[in-house]
């Protein structure tokens, strides 16, 4: 804890995603009903009774907004942990079977042959449209990734000294996969996972934008930013307000990702990330160290 308070970028997109979780789960409690219909007021810009003005039906944009970060982050959540849970088995066992890594590898291949949206669009297409299903697609779609990711980390942990000694005891594969070689990879997982949150929130808006996604009248960052399309060029605050809470999500997520691979490195050293100037040291040391053993081999040679 302490070296990730020492971690500015960590630090400050922990603090940001914390900030935005905490309006997603208190917000909605304390806001206006999203679904209120006021037509006399429709389309009215910010003001001190409504902070983000109203839309189309007159409904608050604010109290839409709140609620549409509980729908995004939930569904973004929701996918990060499938998507960590399914990756990690799946590569896990490819890297330690070969039969198993040709099946497992070749369909991921072919998933991740289609654009990440252009594969949702299709499976929300074939299940429906339900905030459930968003979550399914997605899962579908980003475990190939995660995957890729953990059998890279878990084919050097395989190459392991304590690897081949567990089998030459007769250890289970189950053992040996998820009890010595599943701790191993737990660091790559944790970085990709947060990537996977913040890709699942912009597919999502994405996905429900162009009606795929959660349904209405549900509010969530994207459907929210269809209803504004129409009356963009007149009622700005429509688009403006959930891309402002989509962008400050998204940034905060990345920097908290980028600071969780710097803390997991083994050779990071302080808040700046990796301590180059030992480093340089160290190399030069060593160089220095090669020439006087390359003279004295020398000398050693001519006597």
């Amino acid at each position: 804890m302490r070296r990730f308070a020492a971690h500015q970028l960590a630090l400050t997109g922990g603090v940001i995603l914390a900030i935005v979780a905490l309006v997603a789960v208190v917000g909605p409690l304390i806001t206006p009903s999203p679904y209120a219909i006021d037509v006399a007021n429709r389309l009215q810009p910010p003001s001190a009774e409504h902070w983000f003005g109203t839309d189309n039906y007159g409904r608050d944009v604010f109290s839409r907004v709140v609620e549409g970060a509980r729908v995004s982050m939930m569904v973004g959540a929701l996918t990060a942990a499938c998507t960590a849970i399914l990756g990690c088995g799946i590569g896990l066992y490819a890297a330690y079977n070969r039969v198993a890594d040709m099946v497992l590898m070749r369909v991921a291949d072919g998933l991740m042959a289609f654009p990440a949206i252009l594969l949702a669009i299709a499976i929300m297409a074939a299940m429906g449209q339900q905030t459930s299903n968003v979550v399914i697609a997605l899962t579908i779609v980003f475990t190939p990734y995660v995957a890729r990711i953990v059998r890279s980390s878990a084919l050097v942990v395989k190459e392991q000294t304590f690897v081949e000694a567990l089998h030459a005891q007769g250890a289970s594969t189950t053992r040996i996969v998820w009890l010595n070689m599943a701790p191993n990879v737990i660091s790559p997982l944790m970085v990709q996972a947060t990537f996977v949150f913040a890709d699942s929130i912009i597919t999502e808006a994405a996905l429900s934008f162009l009606g795929a996604g959660v349904p209405p009248p549900a509010p969530s960052w994207g459907n929210i930013l269809l209803d504004g399309r129409s009356v963009i060029y007149t009622a700005w605050w429509m688009t403006l307000f959930p891309g402002l809470f989509i962008m400050g999500t998204i940034l905060s997520i990345n920097l908290l990702g980028d600071g969780l691979r710097d803390l997991l490195d083994p050779t990071y050293r302080g808040k700046g990330g990796l301590n180059r100037k030992a480093q340089a040291r160290r190399a030069k040391a060593a160089r220095q160290g090669t020439k006087v053993a390359a003279r004295r081999a020398d000398g050693g040679g001519a006597r």
